[in-house]
């Protein structure tokens, strides 16, 4: 049986198609034994959380297993909430968060993806979560890695140079941390 990735996408416009390079790099790195799920998330131009958690948790119950996800830029931030607020169907065997916005801090006030600091607590049931970022993020800044490393301490955190914000579209890290699992 093969293990299933699920890879939720970033929002903007153009961002599937940007993020579709993510997602390719990561089923070539990890090759045959994984099988990189990429669904389109809804209007990602104007992305509402319900319409993309919906979306999540019909993916996530789908798949058989335990699946391991990864999330990048406001897509982590979805999945997060959801994760947070819900007990997804499947166990999840490792969470991979790549340039993670983090809502409620200066600049980033939209109330609808702040996670509530009071539900951060069930995130730990995932044992394995890991925040990578790369200083030269031209989208999301760099400071919000730290936000995320405070808030989660069992976390793992990974920092880059000269990746940007889509990461120079390869995440070999990523799947050195996902064979590690």
């Amino acid at each position: 049986m093969k293990n299933h990735v699920l890879f939720i996408q970033g929002a903007g416009q153009g961002a599937y198609e940007a993020d579709r390079k993510l997602a390719s790099n990561l089923q070539d790195w990890l090759g045959y034994e994984y099988r990189v799920l990429y669904p389109r998330m809804p209007d990602e131009e104007r992305p509402e959380y319900e319409a993309w958690r919906t979306r999540i948790a019909a993916y996530l119950s789908a798949l058989e297993g335990e699946v391991i996800v990864v999330g990048h830029s406001l897509g982590v931030s979805i999945l997060l909430k959801y994760l947070a607020e819900e007990k997804p169907a499947k166990p999840i065997a490792g969470l991979f968060l790549i340039a993670s916005p983090y809502w409620g801090s200066e600049g980033w006030e939209v109330d609808e993806y702040v996670l509530d600091k009071d539900l951060k607590s069930r995130i730990p049931e995932i044992q394995q979560i890991f925040f990578y970022h790369s200083r030269d993020d031209e989208i999301v800044p760099f400071s919000h890695l730290a936000l995320y490393a405070e808030m989660y301490p069992q976390a793992i955190i990974r920092e880059f140079d000269g990746r940007g914000h889509q990461f120079n579209n390869d995440l070999f890290e990523v799947v050195q941390d996902i064979k590690e699992l």
